[in-house]
């Protein structure tokens, strides 16, 4: 299995390329951007090996706390979370989870000792649609989906270098699909 050196390696060394292909497919250098940030995010910090005490998990700092259910519920390099269809997908869900009930707790502290007024989750649930609503709004109809395939695109340089390292050694790549 490469290391997290080399993961990291290969995720700076595609991200030219990457940069270089979404902007023949969009035509449009923003999105070919959003696309290459997120394509590092997506590499550095939000791929499949949060579900191990790795780098990508250890560059969360004090936020990674907000990775220890991932941790306990995924098997390390199961479909679940080095797959290449399902894995960056139950990440962003998870993560959009796990953040929404943190600042739901920030937001409920928050009131309890002011005296305001205590949230709800739905309450909380209409923010992220209007957060979404925003951002397409003001910024693209193209922007979550450009961030999506940034993320997955990260996150699949590495589940296909954790794949042809399996295949040298074993001659199998099925967990990962």
């Amino acid at each position: 299995m490469p290391s997290g050196k080399t993961h990291d390696a290969i995720t700076f060394l595609f991200v030219a390329p990457v940069f270089a292909a979404a902007w023949k497919l969009t035509g449009n250098t923003a999105l070919a951007a959003v696309v290459t940030i997120a394509f590092l995010f997506g590499g550095l910090m939000f791929g499949p090996d949060l579900d191990t005490m790795s780098k990508q998990y250890t560059r969360w700092g004090i936020l990674r706390f907000l990775w220890y259910p991932y941790q306990a519920f995924f098997a390390h390099r199961s479909r679940w979370s080095h797959g290449l269809i399902f894995g960056t997908f139950l990440r962003v869900v998870y993560f959009m989870g796990a953040l929404t009930l943190a600042a739901f707790a920030v937001v409920y502290i928050y009131a309890s000792y002011s005296g305001g007024d205590l949230p709800n989750l739905i309450e909380m649930a209409k923010t992220w649609g209007d957060i979404g609503e925003t951002v397409r709004r003001n910024i693209g109809e193209y922007f979550l989906p450009s961030v999506f395939a940034g993320l997955w695109l990260g996150a699949a340089s590495h589940t296909l270098t954790d794949m042809a390292g399996t295949f040298v050694k074993t001659g199998r790549i099925t967990e990962f699909l």
